[in-house]
């Protein structure tokens, strides 16, 4: 899983152009859209869906209670891709 999660900080700074990033600046439970977090906004989310699309075959509604569960850090979208992944 370490490496699942390696790739997803991966994917949001390519995704996001967070240049001033790397992956290990970015803490597995470090919440996504909370400025005590990285501080990301909702057009980020639109952005880290339709990568995760791309790249995961995973498609997340924006009306799934569970969307903001998913988005809250790396270690909750590693969960959730690991979760698609061995539905496959």
């Amino acid at each position: 899983m370490d490496s699942l999660k390696l790739e997803i900080k991966r994917l949001l700074i390519e995704t996001l152009d967070l240049e001033d990033m790397t992956p290990a600046d970015i803490d597995d439970d470090a919440p996504l859209f909370d400025t005590d977090g990285i501080g990301l906004d909702s057009i980020d989310a639109l952005e880290i869906g339709i990568a995760l699309r791309k790249q995961y075959q995973l498609t997340i509604a924006a009306d799934d209670q569970r969307t903001r569960e998913h988005f809250r850090s790396v270690n909750t979208l590693a969960e959730l891709i690991q979760s698609h992944q061995s539905h496959q």
